[in-house]
C-alpha cells in the first residue's frame, strides 16, 4: 500500500456554513449600543454642567459611580458574571443624574442608583429581563421619597429658577423672563440634563444616524404632544386661543421639562419598549397622551416619568397585538378545520 492510500481523505472545503439566524449581522454589541448612547448624551451632560455648575457634575458623577458600583456588588453576590464592562449600569447612572436636581442631597443619587440597579435590574435577572426602566423608576421613587428635594432646581446662570417652568405654562403662561428660545437652548430651571433640548436634539441625531434608535417611539411621542397640547392650550383666563397662542403653548410644552429627555433616550429603552415599528408608533402615542393627560389633571407637573413606566407595563400586549402574522399559518389553520 503506496503513502498515498494510506493518508486519510480530508473534506473539500464548503463554501457556504449552515448556522441559526440571524445571518445578516451588523457587529452592534450591548457594548457598542451603551456607548453610542453615552456618548449621544455627552452634550446635555455638558450643558447641564454649564448650566448648574459644579453641583449637577457631582451629582451625576455619583450617580453613575453608584450605579457601577452596585451592580458590580449585587452580581458578585448573587453569583453571576460581572457585567459592568459593557457601560448599561453606567448608562443608568447617567439617565439617573441627569433627571435628578442639581441641588438635591448627595445620598440622593446613591439611593436611587441602589433602587434602579438591585430592585428594578438584577431582581429581575439583570440586563434585558427589567420590566420598566430602571432609570425612570428610581426617578419616580425618589420624587414620592424625596419631593421637597427633588423640586429644589436651585439657579441656572444669574436667574433664580426655584421651579421648572411646567408650573407656569400648566398655568398658561410662560415664567416671568424666560423666551421660548431660552426653553430650546436651556436657559431656565429642571434637572440637569433636561433643560437644553437642542442639546438632546444633537443626541437624538446621532443615535438615529447610528441606528441605536428609531424615529418611530419619539416622533409618535412628540407629535402627541404637539398635537393636543395645539388643540387643548392652557391659556389665562379671557385670552382668545388664537393660532399663534396656540403655537406659543404647543411649544412651551414641547420645551420644557423631560419630555425630549424622555421621548428620545429612555421611551426608545430595548428592553422595555415594543419590537415592531407599529407597536413602537402605538406606544409613542401612548406615551405622548398620559404626558398631557397627567400634566393638565394629575397631582404633579411632569407627567413624562409616569407615562413612559405605565407604558412600560403594557410593552408584552402591544407585542402580541401587533406580531407579524406567520407565513401559511392562516392557511394551514383552514386546512385543518
Amino acid at each position: 500500500m503506496d503513502s498515498k492510500q494510506q493518508m486519510p481523505m480530508q473534506p473539500a472545503p464548503s463554501l457556504l456554513t449552515v448556522s441559526p439566524s440571524p445571518h445578516a449581522r451588523r457587529g452592534m454589541t450591548t457594548s457598542s449600543v451603551m456607548k453610542d448612547v453615552l456618548i449621544a448624551l455627552l452634550p446635555a451632560t455638558v450643558w447641564g454642567i454649564y448650566a448648574f455648575g459644579y453641583k449637577a457634575a457631582l451629582v451625576v458623577l455619583i450617580s453613575v459611580a453608584s450605579c457601577v458600583l452596585f451592580e458590580m456588588l449585587t452580581q458578585i453576590i448573587l453569583k453571576r458574571t460581572v457585567t459592568i464592562a459593557d457601560c448599561s449600569a453606567a448608562v443608568t447612572g447617567l439617565l439617573l443624574g441627569l433627571n435628578l436636581s442639581a441641588n438635591v442631597p448627595l445620598y440622593v443619587p446613591v439611593v436611587g442608583a441602589a433602587f434602579a440597579i438591585i430592585v428594578v435590574k438584577q431582581l429581575f435577572g439583570g440586563i434585558g429581563k427589567n420590566i420598566m426602566n430602571p432609570a425612570l423608576a428610581a426617578r419616580v421613587f425618589l420624587m414620592m421619597a424625596w419631593a421637597g428635594d427633588m423640586s429644589n432646581y436651585g439657579q441656572v446662570f444669574d436667574a433664580v429658577a426655584s421651579a421648572t417652568p411646567l408650573t407656569s405654562i400648566n398655568a398658561g403662561v410662560l415664567p416671568e423672563g424666560v423666551t421660548l428660545f431660552d426653553l430650546f437652548l436651556g436657559r431656565n430651571g429642571g434637572c440637569i440634563g433636561e433643560v437644553s433640548v437642542l442639546a438632546l436634539l444633537i443626541g437624538g441625531v446621532y443615535l438615529l444616524v447610528r441606528r441605536v434608535i428609531r424615529w418611530h417611539i419619539p416622533v409618535a411621542m412628540l407629535g402627541t404632544v404637539a398635537i393636543l397640547t395645539f388643540l387643548f392650550p392652557i391659556l389665562p383666563e379671557g385670552v382668545s386661543a388664537t393660532l399663534m397662542d396656540r403655537a406659543v403653548f404647543m411649544t412651551a410644552s414641547l420645551c420644557s421639562g423631560g419630555l425630549v429627555l424622555g421621548a428620545i433616550f429612555m421611551a426608545t429603552d430595548y428592553v422595555t419598549s415594543p419590537v415592531t415599528n407599529v407597536g413602537r408608533l402605538i406606544y409613542g402615542i401612548g406615551c405622548g397622551a398620559l404626558v398631557v393627560f397627567i400634566r393638565y389633571f394629575g397631582g404633579y407637573n411632569e407627567g413624562v416619568s409616569f407615562a413612559i413606566l405605565i407604558m412600560n407595563a403594557l410593552v408584552w400586549y402591544l407585542d402580541m397585538a401587533t406580531k407579524p402574522r406567520v407565513f401559511g399559518k392562516k392557511r394551514r389553520e383552514k386546512k385543518a378545520s
